[in-house]
């Protein structure tokens, strides 16, 4: 069955891949932005004389700033040339480094991170829709592919990164560094997009009401299962791998440098199975997870195994975000910004989730629990997928 989006991106205009890897370097950018704390906590905490823990809610504040953006971006950016916005938000990345960089005091810093959430959230709320008026209806799993391979590479590089360049010119430095790059990308999408005038279909501006549709529901529960079930696993992966396979830094280090890695390729190749097996893609990704999930609990003390299984992990969790654009492209060819505003708070909502109840496992019960429960709800987030599909195909979308 032909997708939807077919009919309604720009078929009719030439592709314009310029914009697509314009886009996807904005998303580097975006995505390093967000987790740079991660590898200079003690750095900022002790410049800025906070504790680590205050330190590490710049996250927190990030994230939540983006979450409120998903949810109220296309009513408050009304009928706005898309081009014009995704250039504030690219100068605003630009303002929010700078910020962050040249921060007198904590609070600074933590409007720096403010300033990036709203970019964040901004940003992929609008990702599919933007793909699908940039490249044909068909070529757009492609283009997803190639913007989510931004994020890819950031997840890679940005923690090893920061930690290399706050050794050398210190973290604000490093958090400087980002500057340059994302001046190049603003000057790349003032290029490379064409104008794109607000599309707002009837109805679209309350994102809730995208709800009402049974095979919107049961998809966005099922990329809410997913990321859950993701991250409730993946956020403790580190401690796992230093008592359980008693992994050394180096080697702990190198293991997540092959997730980061497997990840890349995987978001490179996933656009041949979306193209005729986008429903069979999200069930089986989450069932693999889970199958790795409970092979860790059995096999985690062999370092070998360990690494094996993880660049597997890597290579279908990296790439699955990939499907469930793809998969809002084609369910809401006509709401996808709305529909993309209301993914992205879910997704934010289901990974905080995910990691709190995943720690709280880990603390009171150890990893057995922690995974066990990844797995059990990865089987879910597979079964509702399924049913998404079966939503999709009655209502013929």
């Amino acid at each position: 069955m032909q997708s939807p989006v077919a009919s309604t991106a720009g078929a009719n205009l030439p592709a314009a891949w310029g914009g697509v890897f314009a886009l996807s370097l904005g998303a580097f950018v975006l995505v390093a932005s967000e987790f740079m704390p991660v590898s200079l906590l003690t750095a900022i905490a002790s410049d800025l004389h906070v504790s680590e823990g205050q330190a590490g809610q710049s996250i927190a504040v990030s994230g939540a700033f983006a979450l409120a953006t998903s949810l109220s971006l296309a009513r408050l950016a009304g009928r706005l040339d898309r081009k014009i916005l995704l250039l504030a938000l690219t100068l605003l990345m630009i303002v929010s480094g700078s910020v962050a960089a040249f921060a007198p005091n904590y609070w600074s810093f933590i409007a720096g991170r403010a300033f990036i959430g709203v970019a964040i959230g901004g940003f992929w709320s609008m990702s599919a829709a933007i793909a699908m008026r940039l490249v044909p209806g068909e070529q757009v799993p492609k283009a997803l592919a190639i913007v989510n391979g931004g994020n890819a590479l950031a997840s890679v590089v940005a923690a090893p990164l920061g930690s290399f360049l706050g050794s050398i010119v210190g973290w604000r430095g490093a958090f400087f560094a980002l500057i340059p790059v994302a001046v190049l990308a603003l000057a790349w999408k003032w290029v490379s997009l064409p104008a794109m005038p607000a599309e707002r279909a009837p109805g679209g501006a309350n994102v809730f009401t995208l709800l009402k549709r049974p095979a919107v529901a049961l998809g966005m529960a099922g990329v809410s299962l997913f990321f859950m079930g993701q991250f409730a696993l993946f956020t403790y992966l580190r401690p796992f791998l230093e008592t359980v396979t008693h992994a050394s830094a180096a080697t702990t280090s190198l293991m997540l440098l092959v997730i980061g890695v497997a990840g890349f390729i995987g978001t490179s190749v996933i656009g041949a199975f979306l193209k005729d097996g986008l429903y069979k893609t999200l069930v089986t990704i989450p069932l693999l997870m889970a199958a790795i999930g409970v092979a860790l609990m059995l096999f985690g003390a062999s370092p070998f195994v360990t690494a094996l299984l993880l660049a597997v992990w890597g290579l279908v969790g990296t790439a699955a975000p990939v499907g469930w654009w793809t998969w809002l492209a084609t369910t809401l060819p006509q709401d996808a910004e709305a529909g993309g505003g209301l993914m992205v708070a879910v997704v934010q909502l289901a990974i905080a989730l995910g990691a709190t109840v995943g720690g709280l496992l880990f603390d009171g019960f150890g990893y057995r629990a922690t995974f066990g429960a990844s797995a059990a709800v990865l089987v879910t987030a597979a079964g509702v997928a399924l049913l998404a599909g079966r939503a999709a195909q009655s209502t013929g979308t």
